[in-house]
């Protein structure tokens, strides 16, 4: 992947099982039907990334052919798991895999495993965990939202932020070691020394890196490094499904993990279950991921923001910068900086604007740099970043057209 500085210098639907009252736009015979039109749904352009409030990714033809391939024979669903496992494992260099229903099952499902291991007896009682360990351990600087789905599990997550600290908290009721990979740099205990720790006292690892591929490399260089379990989500850059992820690690975790969701039935994890369709999607979808060029990729990424850059260069009072964020979500960004005092504009209105247009268009929905607005590259198609610009630039000169016209240039939210 191309150096930070070289850097900072349609539609379609599953079929609906019947028609809609009122609702059957006129169409010619064999025309394919528009379901977002029949739903009332407006399609957006998706300038945040690969948010799952924003559908994730787009799958490459491949996973969707796959996806429709499976949705029209049977199979026995555990047979297939495994198969799906054991190729996905051998593809990425792990002792062991499997498809979940998304990052955050992973979590609760690895967690789960890392209690109640292969014993039946405890898969059938938990989360009652009397006589089960019942605490993790996570560096303070590495508590997130997602940290609800290990919770879930009825464990008490034991903060602390130091080594020593965290040595000084491992008992026999430590059931594993939390680690939220983008928080890298944010807590005392780096990856390294964390995975370290863990084998010098035998308690299991897990790295929740959800968001962080792109680089290609992350797939393998965790389970490599030595943590017992990690997850990435497979609805963001690697494209397949997206209600899937993937959990990878040591293959007694992994059983244990499948042996407490479906198709078991009497099981914490059987809600979370990974249908046939998204199991062989997710494969393809990885398949074809590893094939991809990623230095293309990423210099159309760079493109689309250089496209945006360009035609918003010129505009008074307006900046742009680009950047790429730590670990998550780490491709080429714009953030976009403008006088509010002289426009009148709130980064708040200014995304308003883009999301009530027509189209409508999603910045990042938090930006990492608060009173801006910024721009993900990976998820437009050059027309789309096209599309972008223009509408940044009806926004920052509407004021200066009102003002031309003798009108206040302060635009009300």
């Amino acid at each position: 992947m191309p150096a930070r500085r070289t850097f900072l210098r349609t539609l379609s639907g599953l079929p609906l099982a019947g028609g809609l009252v009122n609702a059957q736009p006129e169409r010619r015979a064999g025309a394919a039907r528009n379901y977002l039109r029949e739903l009332g749904v407006k399609p957006i352009i998706n300038a945040a990334g690969h948010y799952t409030m924003f559908t994730g990714s787009l799958m490459p033809p491949e996973a969707v052919r796959a996806l429709a391939s499976l949705a029209v024979v049977y199979v026995r669903l555990d047979e297939l798991h495994d198969a799906v496992g054991a190729r996905i494992a051998s593809l990425l260099g792990c002792e062991a895999a499997m498809v979940t229903s998304g990052a955050a099952a992973a979590l609760a499902l690895g967690t789960a495993a890392c209690i109640t291991g292969t014993d039946p007896e405890k898969i059938r009682r938990f989360p009652d965990l009397t006589g089960m360990k019942n605490e993790v351990i996570i560096q303070k600087a590495h508590r997130f939202p997602y940290d609800h789905s290990v919770r879930v599990c009825g464990v008490r997550l034991v903060e602390v932020e130091t080594a020593e600290e965290l040595e000084a908290a491992i008992h026999p009721r430590t059931a594993l070691l939390l680690f939220l990979n983008k928080a890298e740099r944010l807590g005392r205990i780096r990856r390294t020394e964390f995975v370290a720790l863990s084998k010098k006292h035998g308690v299991p690892t897990f790295n929740d890196a959800a968001a962080d591929v792109p680089p290609a490399g992350n797939l393998t260089e965790y389970t490599r490094m030595g943590f017992d379990l990690v997850t990435f989500s497979g609805g963001k850059g690697l494209r397949g499904p997206q209600s899937a992820g993937l959990l990878l690690g040591r293959k007694d975790l992994i059983r244990a993990a499948r042996m407490n969701t479906s198709p078991n039935s009497d099981t914490f994890g059987r809600g979370f279950k990974v249908n046939k369709e998204e199991m062989v999607a997710m494969l393809v979808a990885l398949e074809q991921y590893l094939k991809r060029d990623h230095d293309a990729d990423w210099r159309n990424w760079q493109r689309n923001i250089t496209l945006i850059a360009s035609d918003l260069k010129g505009l008074p009072g307006v900046s742009t910068e680009p950047f790429i964020p730590e670990i998550a979500n780490e491709v080429p960004h714009l953030r976009i900086r403008w006088d509010g005092e002289a426009t009148g504009l709130t980064a708040a209105e200014v995304m308003r604007r883009l999301r009530e247009g027509t189209p409508p268009i999603e910045p990042v929905p938090e930006p990492y740099v608060p009173g801006t607005v910024e721009i993900a590259s990976w998820t437009l198609t050059p027309r789309e970043a096209r599309i972008v610009a223009a509408r940044l630039r009806e926004i920052f000169l509407a004021p200066r057209r009102l003002e031309r016209a003798g009108r206040p240039d302060r635009i009300s939210a």
